[in-house]
């Protein structure tokens, strides 16, 4: 499976095709093993497997985590390609996926999942890119356990705050709620940068 998927873009359909986890059962953080056993995953799980299969051909594994007010961080897989970063991620919400390889920095980047981010409770605060390899000897790639560790080590770490308006913040989380009085609150009205989305 690993030699199957071998770019950013392979790895993003594949995880597409992935049935999010909802964690039915109970709070799960899997390695991708544990993904590729339950087929499904939620964001983490998302960049942890993208992070296993793109390291196999030359990408660190970088993971951006982007920290919210409601304290609901999402995480993706960060890469380069040409000097630009990108990004690789599973979510429930159709905004918060991956991103192609058109920006500049990784504050850039970031910046790009702040206006899909915004609902009646979230607001991305801060960011911070993480390489996994500064975690070995723990095995996140492989475990047949739960991998709470990467969690932990996400949270410990001092993220890099986003400025930004809040006028704007309380323009843009109206207009979401007026958006979800008559669709679906997955979806998102907030579509600019949408050519950038992968």
């Amino acid at each position: 499976m690993i030699d199957r998927y071998r770019t950013p873009q392979s790895v993003q359909r594949w995880l597409h095709s992935l049935p999010y986890n909802h964690e039915p059962d109970g709070s799960t953080m899997r390695s991708f093993r544990g993904v590729v056993r339950h087929n499904t995953a939620h964001c983490l799980e998302s960049a942890l497997a993208a992070a296993t299969v793109l390291e196999q051909h030359g990408f660190p594994p970088l993971l951006l985590d982007l920290e919210s007010q409601d304290e609901l961080d999402h995480v993706v897989f960060a890469f380069r390609h040409r000097g630009r970063w990108g990004a690789v991620g599973g979510s429930r919400d159709e905004g918060l996926a991956g991103r192609k390889p058109v920006f500049r920095t990784a504050n850039a980047l970031a910046r790009s999942y702040y206006e899909p981010y915004i609902d009646l409770n979230a607001r991305i605060l801060a960011f911070l890119v993480v390489d996994l390899r500064h975690l070995d000897p723990y095995d996140w790639r492989f475990s047949e356990h739960n991998v709470w560790k990467v969690e932990r080590y996400l949270r410990e770490i001092e993220h890099r705050p986003i400025r930004t308006d809040d006028r704007r913040y309380i323009r843009l989380r109206e207009r979401y709620r007026e958006y979800i009085r008559d669709n679906d609150p997955r979806g998102t009205p907030f579509t600019r940068g949408h050519q950038h989305w992968m």
